[in-house]
């Protein structure tokens, strides 16, 4: 019970805690690739804790370190000596632990699925209306507001109004869709789509929501990042005012939308890189934190 215990303190640092501490953070705006690992890794590390607290309370008679060799004996790796006692209590230990990981990658799946078909539909009524640019290498629909769009997938497609194409100046529209293109090059939907399942199981969490909307915000920034390698920030930052009022359809990214403002600041702001101190710290620290609760449920002392 002891371990049930740690856990549930464990659970409530990284749950409730952790993302209030990044939230006050300014290194996430400096690091966005590296912030965006880190709310993942935050919620590996508490699914992980989860499915060890519920293992724990299922068979709270055996010492934890016992129960997880017991675990790990029923997922059929072998490690240590004995086997687990096939009793109804240890049935339903692993169990819970089991149907976690199978909410989450269901979650995870179905994210991926709807978002795949929400965006095929729509491609289609994108080829019927608009007309593919070989020299822009993307579609440009009929609308009267300039936007600009992607939809990543199987096969990804760039959509830009008519509207973006006559008021934008060339290199404006230039790092529009390279904004676009860093989207689909980086396969952002997938992280997206892992944080959408999260929060599908965790939907009360604030880890769970506010990673999820970290998630979305960090990506555009590491979009934002890849154009500046190539294009000027005042082409990059007219670009996304003049789109700021635009709707994007759902399944897609888009170089405005509701995060232009922080982002706007961002990139008109003066640039200040992480240190390289500060990417090992955090890079060390997150590569330890999913196995924090090993290390919490099996310390000496706790049964």
């Amino acid at each position: 019970m002891t371990a049930a215990l740690a856990l549930l303190g464990y659970l409530a640092a990284v749950g409730l805690a952790a993302p209030c501490v990044l939230l006050r953070s300014r290194w996430p705006h400096r690091a966005p690739a590296l912030a965006a690992a880190v709310w993942h890794i935050l919620a590996l590390s508490f699914s992980t804790g989860v499915a060890l607290l519920a293992y724990c309370l299922a068979a709270p008679t055996e010492h934890m370190h016992a129960s997880l060799v017991g675990l790990l004996h029923s997922c059929g790796l072998n490690v240590g000596a004995g086997r687990a006692d096939p009793d109804t209590a240890h049935q339903l230990a692993v169990a819970l632990p089991t149907a976690l990981v199978v909410a989450l990658a269901a979650g995870f799946a179905r994210h991926l699925l709807l978002a795949r078909r929400t965006r095929t539909r729509h491609r289609e009524a994108v080829d019927l209306v608009g007309r593919h640019s070989d020299l822009l290498r993307a579609t440009v629909l009929p609308y009267g507001t300039p936007a600009a769009y992607c939809l990543p997938g199987r096969r990804p497609r760039i959509v830009v109004s008519d509207a973006a194409v006559r008021r934008l100046t060339p290199a404006q529209l230039a790092a529009v869709l390279a904004h676009e293109q860093a989207h689909i090059a980086g396969r952002h939907h997938l992280p997206l789509a892992a944080a959408e399942a999260f929060h599908s199981v965790f939907r009360r969490l604030p880890l769970a929501r506010h990673a999820r909307e970290q998630t979305a915000l960090l990506l555009e920034m590491v979009a934002d990042d890849r154009v500046l390698r190539g294009h000027s920030h005042e082409a990059l930052a007219t670009a996304m005012y003049e789109m700021a009022a635009a709707r994007t359809p759902k399944g897609a990214f888009a170089a405005g939308g509701h995060t232009v403002l922080i982002r706007l600041r961002r990139v008109l702001g003066p640039r200040e890189a992480a240190h390289p101190a500060l990417w090992g710290s955090v890079a060390v620290g997150s590569a330890a934190v999913p196995l924090l609760p090993l290390l919490v449920a099996c310390a000496p002392g706790l049964g």
